[in-house]
């Protein structure tokens, strides 16, 4: 049984000189580190150098994590709130007054709704069988990640041809000779094994092919950028297959051992000709034909990356999944410098953790969002946020009354907060679980903060990969205020609901105990290095007879049975986006090495170096609008409209427009990022519920708006 108190991990408060291998919590990609202590102060971060793939290295937003953790503007202490939502009226409370008044809400909710009446999202990863046992305990399927406006289009895709999830399907890219990237801009939207692997790759001649309408810095290091039109980049990759089925320059071998449909590949694709896509992508013809001699020649050490951030337009999940056949197509699967499939611990040999969710109650209820039913091809593990948002608002399938927004800013990174605002309104209970002051924490009815990364312990992560390992977030320092950790918190609500025994542990060492028992590994084990790895060295299938595919017939299926029977095409006729003119232009956005999302901006250290978000906008549109580089512009979208500062250059698509993602703060309490730059996601009106029907992604590049001169500029 709980005992309610606060937790500590025994030593944070020590004297002295300590190291703690832990994981960074600056952005979701959680890097493993190295934290050096000294009288109880974090000193100094680094990479965890017993990852030799990262070492000693971290990004810029991972070395602000010491001035993240020593900034005050962040949630102190509970928070209930006494006026409107989004008025910023609150009052302070204990733990247990807010956990009491969530826990009744709730209770209210199970009474009137059932179980299934409670939502939870957050931005998924290695810790989500914390969340789901939580939801899991109450009666609800409805967990839901943040993926829809980020990889939820790659994800389904790699679903239905390899019958795996795109995390389990990882890239040697250092060992690849050519790397073809459809937007996935590693330089700026990094990992920062990733990008390693991948400057090391071009220095030793590996070869870049970047695909997007804007030169990013990542086009900057590729050996060849294609500026293509917006949301074009599914017909280029039907021209690419096109070509390469007639040049005959595809492993027979491996296609006719691992690959399923190539009748209905070459049906699809008969009329698909490098001429036929140049006229919807504007790439020439001949460089298509090129490109495929290229990377005949280079196969099977290429790599086609089906994207990361892929909620782009209504046929993005068609652009991950012809970039996969690609793969398929050259041979480049279970081989060096290709994809390699993510083995789990079982698959080395291994038992791997013991799961959180096999001590709740079985869920049976049908998701309110519809993934695994009303739309097959979605995987129902995680869900499709934004139609969880629709739920709230229709009651359709059913009611939710409850949200948690757990480490998770939907009305950052989803489009039209206006329109997700409606949907909120309906909610009898919106709960904000995080470290920051979100845009959806200060609309929220309750705030509890979690303890930072640095003070905080998480539930063990399990990672399959070529070497699969477990790792470890630890407690490094004491809380600087009263926050706590998340299964903490979860645990006290469990309790108050008399749930209480999926998450009845006392200490995180409890927990960790239960989770490595059995595997052979111990909690000190853990400790020592941060991470333990299960196998000596990378493991790969048998390409001749033992590569595991999970699908139905356990190949690669470019005609595939699950998407049959979801009513959906395996390829899709490409349907070209209207042409734009006249003072119109696609609205595109992305990151840059510094921001995350909308996390970073008040860093202390990170705030003053990305002090603007200029809107990029091709050379020839700006002189026929009479927009001078530098000169303030208004931008518009359906009734909202902001100024900005043009970015002339001719590295972007005459018929698109971009700016950074993550500003236009409006929380008062973030002093450094309220007010600094324009949001995004406030000119994508209407397009929260746009949305790629076979993969579930936001539709979020399809968005229109308005560029003209402000009437103040100097002629």
């Amino acid at each position: 049984m709980s005992s309610g108190k606060a937790p500590n991990v025994r030593g944070v408060d020590s004297p002295g000189h300590r190291t703690v291998y832990s994981m960074c919590g600056m952005c979701a990609t959680r890097c493993p580190i190295e934290v050096t202590v000294e009288d109880g102060r974090v000193a100094w971060l680094q990479g965890n150098p017993n990852d030799k793939a990262i070492g000693a290295s971290l990004c810029a937003r991972g070395a602000a994590g010491i001035p993240f953790e020593y900034d005050d503007e962040r949630p102190q202490t509970p928070l209930i709130r006494t006026g409107p939502r989004g008025g910023g009226q609150w009052r302070r409370a204990s733990w247990g007054e807010a956990l009491d008044y969530v826990s009744d809400k709730l209770r209210e909710v199970i009474a009137e709704m059932g179980g299934k009446g409670i939502a939870l999202s957050d931005r998924g990863g290695a810790f989500t069988d914390l969340t789901k046992t939580f939801l899991a305990a109450l009666g609800s399927p409805n967990y839901v990640d943040h993926d829809a406006s980020c990889g939820r289009n790659a994800h389904n895709a790699t679903r239905s041809l390899y019958g795996v999830g795109r995390t389990a399907v990882t890239f040697d890219i250092k060992n690849a000779k050519h790397v073809v990237l459809y937007g996935r801009n590693l330089i700026e939207s990094l990992k920062v094994k990733e990008a390693k692997e991948f400057m090391g790759a071009l220095a030793n001649g590996t070869r870049c092919t970047y695909i997007d309408p804007r030169a990013s810095l990542t086009a900057c290091k590729a050996t060849r950028y294609w500026r293509v039109r917006p949301n074009s980049d599914y017909a280029l990759n039907l021209g690419i297959i096109h070509e390469v089925l007639k040049q005959g320059v595809y492993d027979k071998e491996f296609v006719a051992r691992w690959v399923t449909g190539m009748d209905y590949l070459t049906e699809a694709v008969r009329d698909t000709t490098p001429e036929w896509q140049e006229q919807h992508t504007g790439i020439p013809a001949d460089e298509i034909r090129a490109f495929v001699r290229e990377i005949a020649a280079d196969a099977p050490h290429v790599i086609f990356h089906p994207g990361w951030m892929t909620a782009r337009h209504k046929q993005s999940f068609y652009v991950s999944r012809t970039a996969l056949i690609l793969n398929a197509l050259m041979g480049s699967i279970e081989v060096k410098g290709g994809c390699i499939l993510a083995k789990s611990p079982e698959d080395v040999g291994r038992k791997g953790l013991k799961k959180l969710t096999d001590r709740a109650p079985k869920v049976t209820e049908k998701r309110a969002d519809g993934a695994g039913w009303k739309h097959p091809s979605w995987d129902p593990a995680a869900g499709i946020v934004h139609q969880m948002f629709a739920a709230m608002e229709t009651g359709d399938p059913y009611p939710i009354g409850a949200y948690i927004a757990y480490r998770h800013d939907p009305l950052t990174s989803l489009p039209d907060p206006a329109a997700l605002k409606k949907a909120l309104d309906k909610l009898k209970l919106l709960v904000a679980i995080d470290v920051n002051y979100s845009e959806t924490a200060w609309y929220a009815d309750v705030i509890l903060p979690e303890s930072t990364y640095l003070e905080r312990a998480n539930v063990l992560a399990q990672n399959a990969g070529a070497k699969p390992n477990f790792s470890l977030r630890d407690q490094a320092v004491a809380p600087r205020f009263d926050s706590r950790p998340a299964w903490w918190i979860f645990r006290e609500i469990l309790h108050r609901l008399d749930a209480g025994d999926a998450l009845d542990f006392e200490t995180i060492e409890e927990l960790w105990d239960y989770q490595l028992e059995g595997t052979g590994v111990t909690v000190a084990q853990m400790r020592e290095k941060g991470i333990v790895s299960l196998a000596d060295a990378p493991f790969l299938w048998d390409r001749k007879e033992g590569i595991k595919f999970k699908t139905p017939s356990g190949k690669v299926e470019i005609e595939s049975e699950a998407l049959k029977k979801a009513g959906l095409p395996s390829l899709a006729p490409f349907e070209p986006m209207p042409k734009v003119t006249d003072d119109k232009f696609y609205l595109l956005f992305g990151r840059s090495a510094i921001i995350t999302h909308g996390q970073s901006l008040n860093n202390p250290v990170l705030n003053g170096m990305a002090l603007e978000n200029p809107l990029w906008i091709h050379t020839d549109r700006a002189r026929a609008l009479g927009i001078a580089d530098g000169e303030e512009v208004l931008i518009s979208s359906n009734g909202h409209s902001a100024y900005m500062k043009a970015h002339v250059t001719p590295w972007i698509h005459p018929e698109a427009v971009f700016m950074l993602h993550g500003y236009g703060r409006t929380v008062p309490l973030l002093t450094r990022a309220c007010g600094l730059g324009v949001a995004d996601q406030r000119l994508q009106h209407g397009k929260l519920y746009e949305f790629d029907l076979a993969g579930g992604g936001n539709a979020m590049t399809e968005a229109v708006v308005r560029v003209q001169r402000h009437q103040g500029a100097k002629a």
